[in-house]
Order: structure tokens, then sequence, then C-alpha cells
């Protein structure tokens, strides 16, 4: 099938503007066109990749939603300071940076991250519209940027922090069920607004975060209905990424883990949030269930994740496993692994890629979950195997498959 290149300049918006994520991939955008660095770390810059005719980061436009008043500088400065973001790439592209501060606009602010610091009293406002005119306002402010910029389209990334882990609603599971709630008022999640918002006006979606966004089965129908490509859930980008890496190892040589205890210490803001046993909730769910599904065991398994924030890390994470596996005459052994990274350069990458990815699905006529993109999600919408090998793999089957 031959899918014709973009001709005009493509919208990102990103949710969380003002992030460590969202920073470091426009900085790293502005980078890669003056060809200040490589484009280490994304997928879609190599084979087979390459040969598709993707959006290039010169058509790419950054505008974004943002619930704290903290400036685009403050966030810079720290990327700096954690040694992530190179200081002359920074004055290098001042220019563009200030574009993307201009464009950035006071986002919803979820009902239970009131009280919190530094947040916007615009969002605040915004957050206690009702949902119906909450979406109405995301949806005019996506249009005013698209015509300001002369855009054909956008691709809407959640890179907002973790909210609250919340039960599942009987409204979220059908579309109609779930905009009967709307119509009647009642407050939803702020993830699952922006991606009733994209998803209804023809928007792309790629949720990075472990927020329900797209993932209900409501908001899957919506994406269905309208054709429209998606893709999520919780971006994968170290830890779990080694154990989706490593787990099948275990497996395929018939070796019997007993017991895979992880550890995560982190500091910026995502930390911050994640320091609340209520938002961590819903990161452990994730990184967590992919483990137990790809090595089995049942109740004799034993898998734990502990996450703590230690603010003078920064932007970097420390993360710690240990693995307590049996092999042959019943022999106990333990593999031990410490890695340290920064969580920003790990996903900016990512987040281009799928930026990328679906945009191409979208001109390509597809429309749903993305379900080539698991490899790049703890909690793929689509589902399949959680073995990264065997996800990389599809995802170059999809790619080759529009090559013929």
């Amino acid at each position: 099938m031959t899918v014709t290149p973009r001709s005009t300049p493509l919208g990102i918006w990103l949710i969380g503007a003002r992030g460590a994520i969202s920073t470091c991939l426009a900085y790293g955008v502005y980078g890669l066109r003056r060809g200040l660095h490589e484009a280490t770390g994304v997928v879609t810059s190599g084979e087979p990749f390459s040969q598709l005719p993707l959006v290039t980061e010169d058509d790419l436009v950054f505008g974004g939603h943002e619930i704290s008043t903290r400036d685009l500088s403050a966030s810079v400065a720290e990327l700096v300071s954690a040694g992530v973001l190179p200081a002359e790439l920074v004055q290098a592209c001042a220019e563009e940076g200030d574009l993307f501060a201009a464009a950035t606009r006071p986002g919803m602010l979820d009902a239970t991250e009131v009280g919190g610091q530094d947040l916007d009293p615009r969002s605040a406002e915004l957050g206690a519209l009702l949902p119906r005119e909450q979406i109405k306002h995301v949806i005019a402010d996506w249009d005013s940027f698209e015509a300001e910029h002369n855009l054909d389209g956008m691709v809407v990334v959640d890179l907002s922090s973790t909210e609250v882990r919340q039960e599942s609603r009987d409204a979220w599971e059908s579309l109609a069920a779930f905009e009967e709630e709307l119509d009647g008022g009642r407050p939803q999640p702020a993830s699952l607004l922006y991606a009733y918002a994209a998803l209804s006006s023809g928007r792309p979606l790629v949720n990075f975060t472990p927020n329900i966004s797209a993932s209900a089965p409501a908001l899957m129908e919506l994406a269905e209905k309208n054709n429209v490509v998606h893709a999520g859930r919780d971006g994968k980008t170290g830890e779990t990424l080694l154990k989706t890496a490593l787990a099948p190892m275990f497996t395929h040589r018939a070796l019997k883990v007993h017991a895979w205890q992880g550890y995560n210490m982190l500091g910026n803001r995502d930390g911050a949030v994640l320091a609340d046993s209520a938002h961590r909730a819903t990161k452990i769910e994730n990184k967590d269930r992919a483990l137990r599904e790809l090595l089995g065991g049942g109740d004799e398994l034993h898998t734990g994740v502990g996450i703590d924030y230690v603010p003078s890390l920064g932007d970097w994470k420390t993360a710690m496993d240990l693995i307590h596996f049996e092999g042959f005459l019943g022999a106990r052994m333990t593999l031990q692994m410490t890695w340290t990274g920064s969580d920003s350069a790990l996903a900016a990458p990512l987040v281009l890629d799928l930026v990328r990815l679906v945009d191409f699905a979208q001109r390509a006529g597809e429309g749903g979950a993305l379900r080539a993109a698991a490899c790049f999600f703890k909690a793929p919408v689509a589902g399949g195997t959680h073995d990264f090998h065997r996800q990389h793999e599809e995802l170059v089957r999809w790619a080759k498959g529009y090559l013929g």
C-alpha cells in the first residue's frame, strides 16, 4: 500500500508541556533539525522505518497544556543542571524554545490534584467546569493552534503526571453510557476528558502515562467509531523494559523464578507525585502485571516493586532488581542488577517515534488502537504479549507490510 508523504507541518500537542519529558523532547527535536546531535534512541531513524514516509523533525510544531505556573525555563534549567540537556543546545535553540513556551496554555486540573504545588488558578477554573464544557474548551485551544500555525492536523500526546488510581465505573464500559454520564455532568479524570476530546475531534492520541485515558472500553469504542488511531498505555523506558526483555530468557530455559523484587528511587516532579501512595498505586499496577504474565507461576511467584522519592536525584532514576530462581536439581540462584538512567532521555525519543507512527497509521487509513506499537508500553491497550522481542518483531512486520 502506498502512503502519501505528509506535505504540511504536523502539530504535537503535549499534555504536561513543561514536564521533563516534554522539555527534553522539544529541545531534542530542535537539535536534530540543526544537526547538533545524533538520533540515538529514536527507533524510527533506523531500518525498516526510515523507508516509510514518516513526518520529519523539520515539519513538527509544538504546543501544549500545563497545569503548573512554572516557566519552561525552569524545566530547562533543571535538565541542564542534571546533565541531560547540553547548555549549548539550549542556547542554540532559544528562539524555538520561546515559540514553544508561547504556545503552551492552561490545562485541565484533575479534581484529585487540588492542593498541589505551583498550580495555575486558570487550570483550577477550567477543571471546575462541567465535563462537556471542559472538552469544548480543549478542542477550541487545538483548533486555534492549528489555525495559527497553518497546520493540517496534530497528534495529542499525554505526558501528564500519574493520576490517583480510581476504580473502573460501569459508565466507562460503553460509549453510550460514558456520553450519558458526560451529559449528566459527573466529574471525570482529566486523562479521559483529553482522550475524548482528541478522539471525538479526529486527532490521533498517544498516552505515555499510566492514566486510564483511551484504554477505557468506551474510548476504545469511540476510536473505532471515528477511525482515529491511538497508542498507549504507560511508556516502557527503563526497569520494565529490562524485565520484559529478560523474563522470557527464564521461561525459554525452563528456569523457575520464585521471586522478582524491584526497587526504584527517583527525583524530579514525577517522583514527587509518586511519593503519594494513591498516585503510586496506578504506576505499580502496570509495572507488576507484565512480569507476572510473562513468568506465570501463580501464587508461588513473588513479585514486588517499591518506589521512593529521592529529591537530590533530579531527573536520574536508580533501579535495583533481585531475581531468585531455581535451576536443575533444585539449585537456588540469584541474579542482581542495578542501573541508573535519565527517564527523560529514555522517554523523549520514544515519544517522537510514537508521534511519527500514529500519524503515519492515520494517513494510511488505520483506526483504533495501534497494535504494532505495543513494544513502547508497559500495558499495551491492544493487549497481546509482553515479550519485548516479540513485540518489536511485530512492529517491524507492520512496517514491512507497507513496504511490500
